[in-house]
């Protein structure tokens, strides 16, 4: 299952040389060793950036299902609704509607965020008018927190692991997309080298897993 394209209308339009997204460093990848080796507290830490209202340690088996309404991605300023994603003709990931820069969209038939498995949400890099929800995807680093809020009024927290890029001709799917034991999320946008013949060459993936989560809150009794 791989994604559709991204656009990159923008980049044509401006001359792309000059206007092309953040890439993952090398530090970003797996490869490169957990996010555990340098300083600061994890994502779920009281002392660190945290979701709206206290996190809490996630259920070892996971949350129950509950599709995505929103997601916010504080230290690449992404604070997006979300919307449902099929599977296109080709049976590539589709992507988020036209003409809504600010949307980011959920694979609806995959795993819901937060419950375990590997859930899946997609947004566009930019459009003819500028950057889009996921522009600055490339730009993520380990330990980052990416809070899902769905709609039984839960909010997901997950650690960044890693962020890599795949060519286009090479995307390994089995490894964005394949089952997994735990609670786990990939972000994907557009990125890479830039032709205006073809677009982009290739896809950025963030790959997270749940360390957190908020409840909503309780209604006042009068």
């Amino acid at each position: 299952m791989a994604v559709a394209a991204l656009v990159g209308l923008w980049l044509v339009e401006r001359g792309f040389d000059s206007v092309e997204p953040p890439r993952p460093s090398a530090a970003e990848s797996f490869a490169a060793g957990p996010a555990s080796h340098r300083g600061g507290p994890p994502a779920h830490s009281p002392t660190g950036p945290t979701a709206r209202g206290p996190v809490e340690l996630p259920p070892p088996a996971g949350l129950l299902a509950s599709e995505p309404v929103r997601v916010r991605i504080p230290s690449i300023r992404v604070d997006a609704p979300v919307t449902r994603l099929g599977l296109g003709p080709d049976h590539s990931l589709e992507v988020p509607p036209p003409g809504n820069t600010n949307v980011a969209g959920w694979y609806k038939d995959g795993t819901p965020p937060g419950v375990r498995g590997t859930a899946v949400m997609a947004g566009h890099v930019d459009d003819a008018r500028g950057p889009a929800v996921f522009y600055s995807l490339g730009a993520l680093k380990k330990g980052a927190q990416v809070e899902v809020t769905r709609k039984d009024g839960v909010t997901a927290v997950f650690a960044v692991d890693a962020v890599e890029v795949y060519e286009n001709n090479a995307f390994p799917d089995a490894k964005v997309y394949g089952p997994a034991t735990r609670p786990e999320l990939r972000l994907i946008t557009c990125g890479g080298g830039f032709s205006p013949q073809t677009g982009y060459q290739a896809n950025v993936v963030a790959f997270a897993h749940l360390t957190g989560v908020t409840q909503p809150p309780t209604p006042t009794r009068l």
